[in-house]
């Protein structure tokens, strides 16, 4: 089985999380900058070949517009063309980067680490895989 990849996309940084081969559980992989998204991507599915890419779906359960939908659309779309055969799936993203706050705090990360934004986007990327794999 091949690896899935998961993105939670925002203005200014990329939170990227991982599957094991055997699509069981989520892992936080790294957090880039948003405009360096297309050249990490491209890097990570030359050497990993994602079977899926999961993005954090910004609209929610209810399907209300929020500040990323354009952004988190617009990337979507570049995804798809780029990479036509790779399934991408969008997956509510709603309260991941709070819940990612609140692990990084139970899991006894001191304040300081916590407000690097880039800590908490790569396990919100890991929390919306999570969903992923629950809803398969």
């Amino acid at each position: 089985m091949a690896k899935i990849v998961s993105l939670d996309i925002g203005g200014k940084r990329t939170g990227m999380a991982e599957t094991d081969a055997m699509q069981m559980m989520a892992f936080p992989l790294k957090t880039v900058l948003t405009e360096h998204l297309l050249e990490e991507l491209t890097t990570y599915i030359t050497s990993e070949l994602p079977e899926v890419i999961v993005i954090g779906d910004p609209d929610g359960i209810e399907g209300m517009s929020t500040d990323s939908s354009e952004l988190v659309s617009a990337w979507v779309s570049k995804i798809k063309i780029k990479w036509p055969l790779i399934n991408v799936v969008k997956v509510d993203e709603t309260y991941s980067s709070q819940l990612a706050s609140r692990m990084l705090y139970e899991g006894g990360m001191r304040k300081s680490k916590r407000r690097e934004k880039g800590a908490v986007d790569k396990v919100a990327a890991s929390i919306i895989l999570e969903r992923y794999l629950e809803q398969r």
